[in-house]
């Protein structure tokens, strides 16, 4: 693999989106090579006595080979299909081994969104590190945020906010599904999600639920917010407030019957949590159309 790299000033009007791209690049070190290779910019040069400290967010695909990471934590293997996560003011070095060398597609980006973006629960300062194998959706990816950058048409910074978003993305969603992968309890999470939707009238026991999923409700419920995010009973609440909303914005029924029709047990508590969910009371919420 050739190596290529490109490094990009973002406008004013690039940096008001929240996030930008900085640079992008791919390299295939050989054996024996030194590294990094020159050409690069001083800021992001460094050698493996003093190590660096970067300004912008970096995440680096490491596709073939092997090498070690450092930062104040600790030291990291590196392997083929691991990701490094990169943060600003955080001193690290790293190198693929002599005997192997690697391949590697990183990006740098920056702005107040990449702290958003880039959350603790998945990324992690004090270890870096993401075994995501190899995947071909973020190689692709990549090669579509190469592509923007060196074209550098009028509107290809929005075009790789959106790409580093997804980028993103992707890898929470291969560390999410690596705990459920060869798991029983993804079936009946899905099963217990059709079961929320199918009962949208009505209040649900999720209990009840477990039991009938023949799985012990502290189990079932950790695993079901591991998978969606929250608990099963505010995943069936969203739900419900999704369908008042859809149901006062497309048909003339009054709120009273709404609530009725949903199951809450009062119009007053109905408002007050469609009113906590939205930030708006129903009669507020309709007149938005």
């Amino acid at each position: 693999m050739t190596t290529r790299f490109k490094y990009i000033t973002a406008s004013e009007q690039d940096k008001e989106w929240g996030l930008y791209l900085n640079t992008v690049g791919k390299a295939g070190i050989g054996k024996d090579s030194d590294y990094p290779p020159s050409g690069h910019p001083s800021g992001y040069m460094f050698d493996w006595s003093k190590g660096r400290v970067l300004h912008e967010y970096q995440i680096n695909y490491i596709t073939e080979g092997f090498g070690i990471f450092e930062n104040k934590h600790g030291s990291f293997r590196i392997t083929p299909g691991t990701i490094l996560v990169l943060f600003p003011g955080e001193w690290h070095r790293y190198r693929p081994l002599k005997r192997t060398g690697w391949k590697e597609h990183y990006i740098g980006f920056n702005g107040p969104l990449a702290e958003t973006f880039l959350k603790p629960e998945f990324f992690r300062k004090e270890n870096p590190i993401i075994k995501v194998d190899f995947r071909k959706e973020l190689h692709d990816i990549f090669l579509m945020l190469f592509e923007n950058a060196s074209s550098e048409k009028v509107g290809y910074q929005q075009i790789c906010t959106g790409l580093i978003i997804t980028y993103i993305g992707l890898i929470i969603s291969v560390v999410k599904n690596r705990e459920f992968e060869g798991k029983d309890i993804e079936k009946r999470i899905q099963q217990a999600c059709f079961i929320l939707r199918d009962n949208l009238n009505s209040n649900i026991d999720a209990r009840h639920l477990a039991s009938e999923l023949n799985t012990g409700y502290s189990y079932f419920r950790t695993m079901f917010k591991k998978y969606t995010g929250m608990s099963p009973l505010q995943y069936h609440l969203q739900l419900r407030i999704k369908k008042a909303e859809d149901m006062l914005l497309m048909s003339h029924m009054p709120v009273k019957e709404i609530a009725y029709e949903l199951g809450f047990e009062s119009t007053f508590y109905f408002s007050r949590l469609f009113k906590n969910k939205t930030g708006k009371t129903p009669s507020e919420f309709r007149l938005m159309i």
